[in-house]
């Protein structure tokens, strides 16, 4: 007989919370009343599946884009993608975007300064393996400056939004780098109350991983749901 391994609710301290005064926007955005929290069960988190049309190769180069090679330092970001009990999940689509290596997204809403690449468009997508693994090469990104207080600054950091077996357990989030200084000043990334939890969300360097003469590697692991889960950002 199969064993049977009990649900296990998410821990709250995870994920940053709707209002969180320092990172300003949440002023604006978030609920003005207690919102209704209705607790997902088996059917919420086994289905339905996300289905889309798309190459099993995915888009897994973001170095090379319209007809040249995009300027910056070559990085390989790796990892996999995993179920609260430890087993990998398979098939995921694992959706990327990031600012280029000055810190601009190739977006017409970035007004900041800083020069485009032509040939680093910042988005691209990776589809799991049978093991749960993920792999891509990219640009890492450049720090940005941004409106919440005066002389804020982005860490460097990468976009990820994925789906797990079924709509309720998507997760978007974002994967910082070992050692930045810009780390403890930013909002978004300590508007996460847990310490633990934090530290989840910074890539470990894996020399491993690195390409000799072309690309550094960094691991980054993906935990949706239970209490060791990646943190998301909320529904907004």
């Amino acid at each position: 007989m199969a064993s049977f391994v009990g649900y296990r609710p998410e821990d709250e301290k995870a994920h940053p919370p709707y209002l969180y005064p320092d990172y300003v926007s949440t002023r604006k955005r978030a609920p003005s009343r207690p919102l209704i929290r209705i607790p997902h069960t088996v059917s919420e988190i086994t289905g339905p599946r996300l289905v889309r049309p798309i190459s099993a190769a995915g888009s897994t180069d973001l170095t090379r884009f319209n007809g040249g090679e995009a300027l910056g330092e070559r990085i390989i970001v790796a990892g996999r993608v995993l179920d609260e009990d430890g087993r990998p999940l398979p098939n995921l689509t694992l959706e990327i975007w990031q600012a280029n290596a000055a810190g601009r997204y190739a977006h017409e809403a970035d007004k900041h300064d800083a020069p485009l690449d032509p040939h680093f468009s910042g988005s691209g997508y990776v589809i799991t393996d049978s093991e749960g693994n993920y792999r891509f090469l990219t640009i890492r990104p450049g720090a940005y400056p941004w409106a919440n207080h005066y002389n804020a600054w982005r860490p460097s950091h990468i976009h990820f939004s994925l789906f797990g077996p079924g709509f309720a357990s998507r997760l978007v989030t974002q994967m910082y780098f070992p050692g930045d200084p810009l780390l403890e000043l930013d909002p978004i990334f300590n508007s996460i109350p847990d310490p633990d939890a934090r530290k989840r969300l910074v890539a470990s360097f894996a020399i491993e991983l690195t390409i000799p003469e072309r690309a550094l590697g960094y691991r980054f692991d993906f935990i949706l749901r239970g209490r060791n889960s990646t943190p998301m950002e909320q529904a907004r």
